[in-house]
């Protein structure tokens, strides 16, 4: 798979050109999203990784296969950033959501471990309130170990409202790869 980082934009006036369907990444900080990234598109290097949250403070673009642009969104609910910082963050975030045509999918990501927190459920619903389409992955699958946990991750984090259902993924085993990749040519239909 062809893959290359096209820029870093922490102002609207550095989003490329639209074009090409994109993909916006978006969830908690270290939740997952560059691990996700990097497993869709089989490398390891594609996206930063670390276990440090809150290293992506822009938004970053990727062309995939000439179809594609992946954009990785700053994690939000990370403590140690500054109130003006995260409110900088948000606005971005928010102009890029609102005000992008070629945006045709959210992946929202939610830590199977964790459930739904208040800052993600406030996203979802601003995603729905909105009309952007989304599709739910829940990250680190491969963690939960008792069927009890597996069952009870399902169960709560299916979002009722995505017509899209919830894709349990694990960068580790790389569960969900294939759904999410029929979510992205699925969404590229409908725009």
């Amino acid at each position: 798979m062809q893959t290359e980082f096209l820029l870093g934009a922490a102002s609207p006036v550095q989003f490329p050109a639209p074009g090409l369907p994109e993909i916006a990444f978006m969830g908690r900080s270290n939740v997952g999203k560059s691990s996700l990234l990097n497993r869709l598109v089989a490398t390891q290097d594609l996206a930063f990784t670390s276990s440090k949250p809150g290293c992506t403070q822009q938004l970053n673009f990727f062309r995939v296969d000439r179809k594609y642009i992946f954009v990785d969104l700053p994690g939000y609910g990370y403590a140690r950033v500054s109130k003006t910082e995260r409110a900088a963050w948000r606005k971005l975030i928010e102009s890029y959501l609102l005000d992008r045509p070629s945006l045709s999918l959210c992946l929202l990501l939610i830590d199977s471990r964790h459930g739904w927190m208040d800052t993600d459920l406030e996203l979802r619903q601003w995603l729905e309130y909105h009309g952007r389409p989304y599709q739910v992955v829940a990250t680190k699958f491969d963690k939960l170990k008792k069927q009890s946990e597996i069952h009870h991750a399902m169960v709560s984090l299916k979002a009722p409202e995505s017509s899209l259902g919830l894709v349990p993924f694990s960068a580790v085993t790389g569960q969900g790869v294939r759904e999410i990749w029929q979510a992205i040519k699925t969404s590229n239909n409908r725009s």
